[in-house]
């Protein structure tokens, strides 16, 4: 979904209203938190490689998987060195939570600094329609793209527009079609702002919506996550997934999910993911059972930190201590 979803801007969004993947039995998450680590597997290196080149481009992941396993364990001992807030050799739920957040904060910072420049063209410190107009679409010769001779590529471009054009008119509050910096990290990442939760939730069904009703059925549910290939068994979580969207899903069962029911479904306001990252690494490394790690119990298990959210899916250990 978004978090990911979209923080390229027009590129990303582009690619999601186009592109054509080929089919997968892999189940598709829309939910707006990271892939569960138990749904990953931490001999799983195909896996690894997806999470970093999706959240370090290539050139970073590649400078990543150069790193020796035992290079990533002394620099991944180093982060636990951070981690451990009260220096007292142990890391508890609470801090590896709070390092959790704080990583993804860092990513978004991140994220807004990486392209703040490339949009505040006259450089006075904030973004107006325009710039980020003119640098996205610029090179058409207008609005209506008459000069695409694809015309499934001319409304995609449409599309694209129409959303930016949306998103940024609900992300500037004052309404004055210039974005200061809060104004722009709410336009990338929407769903990070309460605010901005109607825009998730509309850009989220109208990517789903087959039939043009503006609500969710179950077909499209299924089908967002899961395009079935000829000859291929049907895997026995689209069935649980029919069985969620029945029980939990579509709360007054009238066979749809609307706005509000949509927007339990991605935006779950009674879910920390980070804390419940934390701790199910806490579970999954803690030997000792004292629901605690020592830097060892988490070097020992250093795949699965890498594949997480603590190094920013590896990216952190790339990093120069000071970065962190």
């Amino acid at each position: 979904m978004m978090m990911r979803w979209r923080s390229l801007l027009g590129l990303l969004a582009l690619c999601a209203s186009v592109a054509f993947c080929k089919p997968t039995s892999e189940k598709k998450e829309r939910v707006h938190h990271s892939k569960d680590l138990d749904e990953r597997d931490p001999e799983d290196q195909n896996g690894f490689q997806f999470d970093h080149e999706a959240f370090m481009g290539r050139d970073g992941a590649k400078t990543f998987d150069q790193l020796t396993p035992e290079e990533s364990k002394e620099r991944l001992g180093k982060i636990v060195d951070r981690i451990d807030h009260d220096q007292d050799g142990l890391v508890t739920a609470d801090e590896l939570t709070a390092w959790i957040k704080r990583a993804q904060n860092r990513y978004i910072d991140d994220n807004v600094k990486k392209h703040w420049n490339e949009y505040d063209v006259n450089r006075d410190g904030e973004i107006s329609w325009e710039e980020y107009r003119n640098a996205t679409y610029g090179f058409h010769v207008d609005e209506a793209f008459s000069d695409v001779s694809n015309d499934e590529d001319k409304a995609s471009y449409r599309k694209m527009l129409r959303r930016d054009v949306r998103r940024f008119e609900k992300a500037d509050k004052d309404g004055n079609k210039v974005a200061t910096r809060e104004e722009f990290t709410a336009f990338l990442h929407p769903e990070e702002f309460d605010y901005m939760k109607p825009i998730v939730v509309l850009e989220t069904i109208e990517d789903i919506d087959k039939d043009g009703d503006g609500m969710v059925d179950e077909k499209e549910y299924v089908g967002d996550m899961y395009t079935p290939e000829e000859g291929e068994p049907e895997p026995d979580w689209v069935k649980n997934e029919q069985e969620q969207f029945r029980q939990f899903r579509d709360l007054n069962k009238d066979g749809k999910m609307d706005m509000k029911e949509v927007e339990r479904w991605i935006l779950p306001g009674d879910y920390d993911h980070a804390m419940a990252e934390a701790k199910h690494l806490i579970h999954e490394s803690d030997k000792d059972e004292d629901s605690k790690l020592t830097k060892q119990e988490i070097v020992n298990n250093w795949n699965m930190f890498v594949g997480s959210q603590v190094t920013n899916y590896g990216e952190d250990l790339t990093r120069k201590h000071d970065e962190l």
